[in-house]
């Protein structure tokens, strides 16, 4: 974990997203699928763009690509209420 392996980018590489109602993404942490195959993110957000940062948050996860430079690319948050595929190696 050495600072001179870290970029600081000028916009964050998980945002919200109004076309799906995801509001205020954050504290964000990966983890791996049962299987080692996929990486997840796991972060909090709200459905709203009045919610604040109250108890309204709601925990959530998806899958994550990886750009051809090894950073993740988590891509654009998804709506709550859509059914994704669970990990890979998820009974």
């Amino acid at each position: 974990m050495s600072a001179g392996s870290w970029t600081k980018r000028s916009t964050p590489i998980f945002q919200r997203s109004d076309a799906n109602g995801v509001y205020g993404p954050g504290h964000a942490s990966f983890s791996r699928s049962p299987d080692g195959a996929e990486t997840w993110i796991i972060y909090h957000a709200n459905s709203s763009t009045s919610q604040g940062c109250g108890t309204t948050r709601t925990t959530r996860a998806q899958k994550i690509g990886w750009n051809s430079d090894g950073t993740p690319n988590p891509g654009t948050p998804v709506r709550t209420g859509v059914s994704i595929p669970g990990p890979s190696g998820d009974s």
